[in-house]
This record gives C-alpha cells, structure tokens and sequence, in this order.
C-alpha cells in the first residue's frame, strides 16, 4: 500500500475512535440527567438524520473538492457539535433536564459524520487500484473496528469513577473552569482526539482526480441523487449489496443499544462495565474483517451472504447467555460474522457504485439507505423498550429479523444467477471499466420520458 493509504487510516481511526467514545459519553449526560431510558437510542436516532436528510448533497460536497479537505471541514463541524454538547452539560444544573440540547448537540456532531463519510470511504477508490479494493477495505474496516473498541472502552473509562475522579481533580494553578462532572471531562478529552484526526486530514495526498464543483441548483442535486438511488438500485449486483448493507448497518446499531440493555439485565452491568462487551465484540468484527480481506477476493463478494443469515440466527443465543464465561465467547463470534460479512459486500457496493456514478455520490446513495435502515430500526427499539418489551423477546425479534431478510435476498440473488447474465466483476487480472462504458453505463440507466429506470 502507498504511505499516503497510511495516512488516510490514521485520520479515520482518530476520528472513529472520538466518535465512539462520545457516543458513551452522551449516554452519560442522558443518565446523569435522569432521561427515561428510551431516549438513549434517541441518540443516535438524531446522530443518523442528518444522513438521511442531506443525503442529495454530501456525496456532491465530497466530491467538489479533495478529500482530505472534506475530511478536514467535517471535523471542525464534529468538533463544534462536541463544544456544544460540553456547554449544554456545563450550564445544567443538577436535576434539570436538557434532553433536547443534548440530542440536538449530538445531531450536529452527526452533520458532520454524514458530510465526512462519502470522503473517507470515496477516497479509497480514487487513490487504490479495484483490485486492493477488498484488502484496503479489510484494514479499513479492521483499523475502524479498532476504533470502535478502543473508543468505546475508552468512553467508559472516561466517565468510571477512577479516570474521572483524576481527570476532575487536574485543574491549572488559581483556574477553576467549573468542571464537576465526568461527562464533562470526558467531552474535553474527546475534543483533543477530534482535533488530532483533523490535522492528520491535512497531510492525506491528492489523488489526481479532477473535482470541479457540481450543479449548485439544490433542486438539481435532489433530482441527480434520486436519479442515482435508481441508478444502483436498478443494478444486478447494486441491489443485492446495497440490500444487505443496508441491513448489516441498521441492525449493527441496534445490536449496540441491545447488548447495553442485555449486559444490563443478564450480567447486572453498569454502563461503563457494558461498554467492555461492545469492545470484545468489536474485536471479533476486526478478526472477520481481516479473515474477509484475505480469503475473499471482489468477484465472490456475494457468496459471503449466508453468513448474514448464519448471523442472525447466532444472535438469538443472546437468550441463554447469563453469565460472562458464554457471553464472551458470544461476541465474539457474532462479530466474527458480521466483520465477515460486511467487507467483501461494501467493497462491492463501492465498485459498482464508482462504475455507475462516482465515488462520493455512490457513498451518499449507501449512507441514505443505511442510515433510513438505522432511523426505522432504532425507532422500532425504541418503542418496544417504550412498551416494556422484555429484552429477551427484542433479541428474538432482532435476530428473526436479519436471518429472515438476508434469506430472502439469497433467493432474490439465486433468482438472478438463474435468469441470465450478471455484470462482469473483474478478478485481480482483469481490468476495471474504462469511463467511458461508465457514461454508457449511466445513460442506458437514464429514465426515459420521466419513467424509472428498468431494471436489468
């Protein structure tokens, strides 16, 4: 791999990491707040909109200017979103209630994400040959992964009574900034890491693409985007990624509540003691990932979705796990399976959509479907535990749920390699589409007469 490839990951494990430990944070302020406990997947309900909502225009701005630039403007509006989030946990008093604050704080800090994912992962196509794609997918998402761990254990170390006890009791020389709570330190320590991941963003090479600022009309960019949603949707092997990444993302972050929830209830763990099952099954992911990376080359991508199924399935034994010595082992392979899975799928997504319509723009398209995946499942979770649903019968649900889909796109898949010729997926000696079979590509997708496009 070039060194600037080295670069791109550290700047995506810095940001990862302070991403994940400011979810557990905010889940502090939450509780220290006294909020009802279905507004803690509130939080990243409201994270998840702005994906959704500026879906039309993202992939456009990551792809208006390089990358490294997008990833570095994003930041700072992450870094704002921290800023408030600490304000509005500063001026509280105890026993006033801000939820609304904390949840719009965390919704501008999810502005950014949603403005920094079709760079992060954009610049991978632009800057790697297709056929490292996978591989460069398998350190990304491993090094993620990583992130994931690490910053969700260290969220929950922020806020323990140990390394927030230390961290409240450092203050400078006749300076009393007014810091009394852990939620408090740990949003300032979380800072410092966003503004790490920024000045690396600085250093991220060119790729020598040419970005030219796109059509500023917001009415045109909604119509290019929805034009682009078809455009992969209508796509053979598009459809079938897209179906199951959309899914593996909208039950990957309600797993992340659920197992809270079960920790919880099943092993009588606190918030900061739960984090550390989240962080084991993170490691499990990152091993699935690398095994992925290595063993799964870009034209089998698909034969990986009955692991999905396989998953789904696996995550219903959350049921009788009642003490630490099954659930490790537990995470562990439910994240083995899903590291497994997602790579070779999103690497898949990834090419198809810079064949059919650039990287940004096909980035925005996954992150809306995706995103709209986690808005319904997140506010499904929500009202269930709204409803004193028992989380026994939640995992139940959750697990039928992703084995059952994922079936049913196996069969839809199945159905295609039955009915005739798929997409040429090229293997590691033959060589991606030239741009110009891309613009054909497009225009035979183009609908006609305002119809939708049919589908191959």
């Amino acid at each position: 791999m070039p060194f600037g490839f080295y670069i791109i990951m550290a700047a995506q494990f810095f940001s990862s990491l302070a991403d994940n430990a400011l979810l557990i944070t905010a889940i502090a302020v939450l509780i220290q707040m006294a909020a009802p406990e279905w507004m803690t997947p509130l939080l990243k309900f409201f994270f998840t909109v702005s994906y959704v909502a500026f879906a039309a225009f993202v992939g456009a701005f990551a792809d208006s200017m390089p990358k490294g630039r997008v990833m570095f403007v994003t930041n700072l509006v992450k870094i704002a979103g921290c800023m408030l989030l600490f304000l509005f946990a500063w001026l509280a008093e105890p026993g006033e209630s801000h939820y609304r604050e904390v949840l719009f704080a965390y919704a501008v800090v999810g502005i950014g994400a949603a403005a920094y994912s079709p760079a992060k992962y954009g610049i991978l196509t632009e800057y790697l040959p297709h056929q490292k794609l996978v591989v460069a997918n398998g350190w990304i998402e491993g090094l993620t992964i990583a992130s994931i761990i690490l910053g969700t254990v260290l969220g929950g170390a922020l806020i323990s009574p140990a390394v927030s006890a230390r961290l409240l009791g450092f203050d400078l020389p006749f300076i009393d900034f007014g810091i009394d709570s852990p939620p408090e330190a740990a949003i300032l320590v979380i800072i410092v890491i966003y503004v790490i991941a920024a000045i690396f963003n600085l250093y991220i090479p060119g790729t020598g693409v040419d970005h030219r600022v796109p059509n500023k009309n917001p009415l045109f960019l909604v119509h290019e985007f929805a034009h682009c949603v078809r455009l992969l949707w209508s796509d053979k092997f598009g459809q079938i990624s897209l179906a199951t990444t959309t899914l593996f993302w909208g039950a990957g972050a309600t797993l992340q509540f659920i197992v809270l929830k079960w920790a919880e209830v099943a092993l009588g763990y606190t918030l900061s003691q739960a984090t550390l099952l989240q962080g084991i099954c993170a490691v499990g992911i990152a091993a699935g990932a690398v095994i992925a990376a290595r063993f799964i080359p870009l034209h089998r991508a698909v034969d990986v979705v009955p692991v999905g199924i396989a998953m789904g399935i696996i995550v219903i034994a959350m049921v009788f796990a009642r003490s630490v010595v099954l659930a490790i082992p537990l995470m562990i392979l439910i994240g083995a399976l899903a590291g497994f899975f997602v790579v070779p799928m999103n690497a898949l997504l990834q090419h198809r959509g810079h064949i059919l319509m650039g990287a940004g723009h096909s980035i925005a398209v996954q992150n809306f479907n995706e995103n709209l995946s986690i808005l319904v499942m997140l506010g499904v979770y929500a009202t269930l535990i709204w409803l004193d649903f028992s989380i026994y019968t939640v995992i139940v649900l959750f697990g039928l749920l992703v084995a059952g889909v994922m079936a049913l796109v196996r069969q839809h898949h199945l159905h295609y390699l039955r009915s005739g010729p798929l997409p040429t997926i090229p293997s590691d000696t033959q060589h991606v589409f030239i741009p110009r079979q891309r613009k054909e590509l497009q225009e035979a997708a183009k609908p006609a007469n305002g119809s939708p496009p049919a589908r191959e």
